[in-house]
């Protein structure tokens, strides 16, 4: 009885399963919508997929001595933008080689760089409202990421996409100039300065913990300049100032380009020299701190498919505190980087170059950081081999 019955079910649920089989391949693409409904295809005419991308295979070494070698993913950030109407753009960016985790002060995870919507107002007018770049200034900082292979110091260390607002007034084709107003970091004041700053010392949180960046893009032909004033509240009269000066001179098949960056903080936001010297000998924290950085680029395509580039920079960390009565110097480390570079394109219609490369990297300390610290000097290098894209495939 138990058989037959068994044998009746299969029965039924094969010609069900043949049924439903039929009747799948029977139907057509014609019964299912699109994905995208035929209605708003055209706005992909407007929209780029990016992704934007540095792979390398790279071999690491200190002070001379061989370290390690493996392949990694540098930089993974992957983009979508483009015009929803004639008047409003949206742009959204994800590092993928970056922590997910939501930041305390604007809810967003940390690896998101872009997520913002601007609308144009009029022709010479745009307001953009979201997360974004911090419009520092400067020649290193506009760049595409995926194409630094190393940052100086002042980029490295800092918070460079915040949530805020931005207005822009494009005078001319020559002259443009944005005004952001800013969270003036993603984390809150405890996570970067320490529970102790508040508990013991006298530095009080700001209730308005915001920043204020004006920028000036200069267009003079083959000469280019991107200037920027930002400045951060810290904490209750705390503050950072910050300048930045970028210049661009693109001749036929070569293009120069020099920054000049320098950053005023009266508590240590950077933080190399925090780093450095402990903090909880000094009032809790480091206070009146000094960055300084020259940057330069030199690109030279001396052949239609192939160029060399060299990038170097020369970053200074000081303390120009008095909290130590022993401090002999202000100067507590300058570092220099030197980056030279071939690079191979091989298509013209695709953004995609392979590279064979250097990065070289030297630390030096006063004598007053490595007698109080027992800091040493150091030198680090790194043989890379890979490839950087940013690839557009839609």
């Amino acid at each position: 009885m138990k058989i037959r019955l068994a044998i009746i079910l299969l029965l039924l649920l094969g010609s069900f399963g043949a049924g439903y089989a039929q009747l799948r391949q029977a139907d057509h693409s014609d019964r299912y919508r699109s994905l995208i409904p035929e209605d708003k295809q055209n706005r992909l005419k407007n929209i780029d997929f990016i992704a934007n991308m540095q792979y390398a295979f790279r071999n690491d070494f200190q002070d001379g001595n061989y370290l390690a070698s493996q392949f990694k993913m540098e930089q993974f950030r992957l983009e979508i933008k483009g015009w929803v109407t004639d008047r409003v753009f949206f742009r959204f960016r994800h590092r993928y080689t970056s922590p997910f985790e939501p930041q305390t002060m604007d809810k967003i995870i940390k690896g998101v760089d872009l997520g913002f919507v601007t609308v144009k107002l009029n022709d010479k007018w745009s307001l953009t409202a979201g997360k974004q770049c911090a419009d520092w200034g400067g020649i290193e900082f506009d760049m595409n990421p995926a194409y630094i292979y190393e940052y100086s110091d002042i980029i490295e260390m800092a918070d460079n996409f915040l949530s805020g607002v931005q207005l822009t007034y494009a005078h001319s084709d020559k002259n443009s100039f944005g005004l952001q107003i800013l969270n003036s970091r993603t984390q809150s004041f405890e996570e970067i300065y320490g529970d102790d700053i508040i508990i013991g010392g006298d530095v009080k949180q700001s209730k308005a913990p915001l920043a204020g960046v004006v920028t000036w893009r200069g267009n003079f032909g083959n000469f280019t300049t991107l200037y920027s004033y930002s400045v951060f509240t810290e904490a209750e009269g705390y503050y950072k100032n910050y300048f930045a000066m970028g210049n661009q001179l693109a001749l036929k098949n070569l293009k120069l380009s020099y920054d000049f960056k320098i950053s005023f903080e009266d508590l240590d936001r950077t933080g190399i020299v925090s780093q450095t010297i402990p903090r909880d000998q000094y009032n809790y924290t480091l206070t009146n701190t000094m960055y300084c950085s020259h940057w330069i680029q030199a690109e030279w395509k001396f052949k239609p498919k192939w160029q060399l580039a060299l990038v170097g920079f020369s970053d200074g960390a000081n303390w120009m505190g008095d909290e130590d009565p022993s401090k002999t110097t202000n100067n507590i480390r300058k570092a220099y980087g030197y980056i030279p570079t071939i690079e191979y394109f091989p298509w013209d219609d695709i953004d995609l170059k392979f590279f064979a490369g250097y990065v070289g990297r030297i630390y030096k300390y006063s004598d007053y950081a490595k007698d109080k610290t027992g800091v040493a000097d150091y030198q680090t290098g790194r043989v890379m081999f890979g490839l950087i894209s940013a690839l557009k495939f839609l």
